[in-house]
C-alpha cells in the first residue's frame, strides 16, 4: 500500500479578500513568512496598499480582479496570478460577508440572505474548482478556510452566515476525504472574534471589550502553509485558542480530531444516528 503524498512547504498563496481587514494581515503575514501572495480582490485599486506594504519590506505579490460569486472571473483571476507569481499550493478562502441585520431568519431580506449565501460558500466553492484541480495535478497544495464557530451551533440571528459557514465546514471535510491521498490538506480555521469593520458593525459585539488578535490567525495560517498542521487536516481549529504549539502537542490524540469535525452527538451508547 503506498503511503499518501505529502505536499511540500507552500511557496505560492492565493488570497481572497485580501485588501484589507483578516486578508490584509494573512496576505501580509505570508509575505514576511517568504510565499509568493496573489491578491484575488474585486477592486485592485483599493489592494495597491496592500502590494506597496508587501513589496515595500521586500515579498513578491500580484493583484487580480474578481468577484468571488462569478465563476469565469475567478478563473481569469486564478490564471492571471499564476501567471505572474507560479502555480498556487496555498488557497486561502477569505472573503466574505455578514448578514446585513440581526434578526431571525423568518424576518430576513430573500436577497439580502442569498447574498450571504453566495458570497461565504460559493465563492469558496469556485476558488476550490479553479485552484484544486492544478495542486492536485503537481502532487497537492493546501486549503485554508476563514471558517467560524458559528457554523457549528444554533444562534437566533444570522442564519445565512452561520449556514455558509457550516456548508464550508463540509467542504472542507469533502477536500480532506476525497483529496489527501493526493497531497491536499484542508483547514477550516476561525479566527476568533477580532475587531474588524464586520465586527464592529455587528450589535452582539458593541460591548465587547476582548478581541482575539489577528496576529493570532496569521500564526496558524502561516503554519498550516509550513504544512506544520496536516495532522489537522480536516478539522476547525479557533485563533486565540489554539496555536501551532498546542496543536503539535495534541496532533496524536484521536479525540482531539474527532472533537474538530462537524457532526452529530449521540444522545446514548444505543443512538445510531450519532456519532
Amino acid at each position: 500500500m503506498t503511503s499518501p503524498t505529502v505536499p511540500p512547504p507552500a511557496r505560492v498563496a492565493l488570497v481572497t479578500g485580501g485588501n484589507r481587514g483578516l486578508g490584509r494581515a494573512v496576505a501580509e503575514g505570508l509575505a514576511a513568512d517568504g510565499l509568493a501572495v496573489g491578491l484575488l480582490v474585486r477592486d485592485t485599486a483599493r489592494a495597491a496598499p496592500v502590494a506597496d506594504a508587501i513589496r515595500a519590506t521586500g515579498g513578491t505579490v500580484a493583484v487580480a480582479a474578481a468577484d468571488v460569486t462569478v465563476y469565469p472571473e475567478v478563473v481569469a483571476a486564478v490564471a492571471v496570478l499564476e501567471a505572474a507569481l507560479g502555480p498556487a499550493d496555498l488557497l486561502v478562502n477569505n472573503a466574505g460577508v455578514i448578514d446585513p441585520v440581526e434578526v431571525p431568519v423568518w424576518e430576513a431580506d430573500p436577497d439580502d440572505w442569498w447574498r450571504v449565501v453566495e458570497v461565504d460558500l460559493r465563492g469558496p466553492f469556485h476558488c476550490v474548482r479553479a485552484v484544486v484541480p492544478g495542486m492536485l495535478a503537481r502532487g497537492g497544495g493546501r486549503v485554508v478556510d476563514l471558517s467560524s464557530g458559528a457554523g457549528a451551533e444554533d444562534r437566533a440571528i444570522y442564519s445565512a452566515y452561520c449556514a455558509a459557514k457550516a456548508g464550508l465546514m463540509r467542504v472542507g471535510g469533502n477536500l480532506h476525504l476525497a483529496g489527501a491521498d493526493r497531497g491536499l490538506r484542508a483547514f477550516e480555521i476561525s479566527p476568533g472574534t477580532v475587531r474588524t469593520d464586520m465586527t464592529a458593525a455587528m450589535a452582539m459585539h458593541a460591548d465587547r471589550t476582548e478581541w482575539t488578535e489577528p496576529a493570532d490567525l496569521v500564526a496558524l495560517v502561516a503554519a498550516a502553509a509550513r504544512g506544520d498542521l496536516d495532522a489537522w487536516s480536516g478539522c476547525f481549529l479557533r485563533a486565540g485558542l489554539d496555536t501551532p504549539g498546542t496543536l503539535a502537542a495534541a496532533a496524536h490524540d484521536g479525540r482531539g480530531r474527532y472533537a474538530r469535525t462537524l457532526g452529530i452527538h449521540a444522545y446514548g451508547p444505543g443512538d445510531p444516528v450519532g456519532r
